[in-house]
């Protein structure tokens, strides 16, 4: 008798999870599960053994914890979990949870909604419950005919999670030669799909096949139609006692594969018990000394909690790493475990095929996965090169992961450093966020393993950089050097430009050739400029910067341009008690003396003229040495004034 078990027979993660959950809330009071957990009687049974009430409905339920079933169910039960306050664990298996996301927004972009399944199936009942009950339902290809939407909104197709792949092709087919503007979403679970592709491969090797799983499971029943196919003599099962075990003989090729909702105790006690069946009756070949149940416990490895072992990875589904650790079970790396950094996403980082060390966090006894770790992994090797760079007070570079209350968390190699808001820089930083994603470099300031409490430090770092990075700079800086900064800041009276670890600061005065009010009409933070140095003070730290280009100054061709006795327009910018000045050009600037307004006496120039105003001026006098430039309206009216004294004489 040759004997050979489905790889992927029994518990898929889905419903493992939310049998899991169940059995850990045991003990911690009221415990309800909506609908039965799992299509299989043995563990419902054991289930309620140890308290644990199906429910239909809330109805009277104000109290516990209700556990979700991983077939998923519809809105409207988590509007209800809210509204009474009462918690729930949600087991909803991840596959039926991406369906439920696909047909809510689909439904909330009005397009209509078709699922494939049976519609009596608690899956397909929760998945309708995503859009009020609307979808229309379809089992067969014989029901696309009957499909009738009265809009031409876009229709979206989904799958319940374990439909067979090949029917679904064939509705899908006969959906799109029907409709339009569809769209088609294969949400069949990979593991179920994994699962009936290895029943059809064992069904056409061996002479008979078992398939093991509740009468109610809908995938287990999927599995017994592709065996017969393949298999005349395929025996559907629940338990042990529904095997009669005398149509087997020693020379049978036997394959075993069992539903998503399979214990593997139950396939163990099946493998067991046609072993011990078998020797009972003399069928041990010569030399043969070991049942198939002890051959099949030696093929497997040991594990214990704690252990650290290689193992294959075997497929990543919703960011779950599942992993052949040569154990009779496989081992599970939820995505909290992979790494910690919460932004690795685990399908970018492995793929089936990789060999990774894992660490066993804990062995299951058989009616699920093991669970591990890769994050323990990776902190155990980082610790060592953390307490490495502690003692020798060296440096470490960590990715920051997250922005907490009082400071950063950054991982190096796997291990989580807290770096305080104190230590993060020399300098205040309001806003921690901007460091979020970046890697920093940094000291370990602080370890004590005995409280996981590792402190990381940044400023004592920077300063010593900024140190090293202002004392050369102001050796290599001398004035009339060109340099270029980034504006850091901007005030009232100028701008300071980071030149690398020192800023240095344009004057308002310095900024043009011509008249500002406000920086911010010049430059802006983060702007990126060329400035010549006007002045160096290495003892007081201070540098003095300039964007006026020497080469267009305006005073250098004033005296040409602005010959005394020259008649020019110019617009009033400034008054004072003595005068007004008026504008030429940018960066040129007279004055006419209050003696020089009108020909009349005036008290205040704010009496004749007005900012902003535009007049004529006679140059009098140009010292470009000093600036200056004195004007006169009176004279530049003067020809005006005697012209007209002349129209006015009488004629002879």
């Amino acid at each position: 008798m040759e004997i050979t078990v489905a790889k992927s027979a029994g518990f898929c993660f889905g419903v493992n999870r939310a049998i899991q959950a169940c059995y850990d809330e045991i003990g911690k009071g009221k415990i309800y599960t909506y609908g039965s957990l799992i299509h299989n009687k043995e563990v419902t049974k054991d289930l309620e053994n140890k308290g644990v009430k199906i429910i239909e409905s809330l109805d009277g339920i104000d109290e516990g914890t209700v556990i979700i079933r991983s077939h998923g169910v519809g809105k409207f039960l988590y509007d209800e979990f809210e509204k009474k306050g009462i918690r729930y664990i949600d087991g909803t298996c991840p596959f039926v949870k991406k369906i439920h996301n696909i047909v809510k927004e689909n439904y909330d972009n009005n397009n209509n909604i078709i699922i494939v399944g049976n519609p009596n199936h608690p899956e397909v009942m929760g998945i309708n419950g995503w859009c009020d009950n609307s979808a229309t339902i379809i089992e067969n290809v014989e029901d696309v005919e009957n499909i009738y939407f009265d809009n031409d909104n876009d229709t979206a197709v989904v799958v319940q999670t374990t439909f067979r792949g090949s029917k679904f092709n064939d509705i899908t087919e006969a959906i799109k030669s029907h409709i339009s503007n569809v769209k088609i979403y294969n949400t069949i679970c990979s593991a179920t799909d994994e699962r009936q592709r290895e029943a059809v491969e064992l069904s056409k090797k061996v002479d008979k096949m078992i398939v093991i799983g509740d009468k109610g499971s809908s995938n287990t029943q999927k599995l017994y139609e592709i065996c017969k196919k393949y298999c005349q003599n395929t025996y559907y099962i629940e338990t042990i006692c529904d095997l009669v075990l005398n149509i087997f003989s020693s020379n049978d090729k036997i394959g075993i594969t069992a539903g998503a909702s399979t214990p593997s105790a139950i396939i163990k006690e099946v493998i067991s018990t046609m072993s011990e069946f078998e020797t009972r009756n003399g069928n041990i070949e010569e030399g043969e000394e070991l049942s198939f149940q002890e051959l099949l416990d030696q093929s497997l490895v040991s594990l214990h909690t704690g252990d650290i072992v290689k193992g294959t990875v075997i497929s990543v589904v919703n960011e779950e790493v599942s992993v052949n650790l040569g154990y009779k079970s496989d081992g599970i790396i939820s995505r909290g475990e992979f790494s910690s950094d919460v932004n690795v996403i685990p399908s970018q980082v492995v793929k089936p095929g990789d060999e990774i060390e894992v660490f066993v966090i804990r062995v299951n006894d058989g009616e699920g996965n093991v669970l591990l770790s890769k994050k323990r992994i990776e902190a155990q090797k980082g610790m060592e090169e953390i307490e490495k760079a502690y003692n020798e007070k060296a440096v470490v570079t960590g990715k920051v992961v997250s922005v907490v209350k009082g400071g950063l968390i950054a991982v190096v190699n796997g291990v989580r450093v807290f770096i305080p808001s104190s230590q993060v820089s020399n300098k205040f930083i309001d806003d921690l966020s901007v460091f979020k994603d970046q890697e920093l470099s940094f000291n370990i300031i602080e370890l004590d393993r005995a409280k996981n409490r590792i402190i990381g430090g940044r400023k004592a770092l920077i300063e010593k950089e900024a140190n090293e990075k202002k004392a050369a700079l102001f050796d290599s800086i001398e004035a009339g050097k060109k340099v270029t900064g980034t504006v850091s800041r901007l005030t009232d009276f100028g701008a300071f430009v980071d030149l690398g670890g020192v800023d240095g600061l344009i004057h308002i005065s310095e900024m043009s050739w011509g008249r500002i009010s406000n920086p911010k009409d010049v430059l802006k933070e983060g702007q990126t400029v060329e400035a010549i140095v006007l002045d160096v003070d290495k003892e007081k730290g201070k540098i003095s910067l300039s964007l006026k280009d020497a080469d267009s100054n305006p005073w250098k061709i004033a005296v040409e341009k602005y010959a005394v006795g020259t008649v020019v327009e110019g617009k009033v910018v400034r008054m004072v008690p003595f005068g007004a000045f008026i504008e030429l050009e940018p960066g040129v600037d007279g004055l006419v003396h209050i003696s020089q307004i009108a020909e009349k006496h005036v008290v205040k120039p704010e009496d004749e003229l007005k900012i902003g105003e535009t007049i004529k001026v006679k140059v009098l006098e140009v010292n470009p040495e000093q600036k200056k430039i004195s004007l006169s309206k009176k004279a530049a009216e003067a020809p005006a004034v005697e012209e007209a004294k002349v129209e006015e004489t009488p004629a002879e």
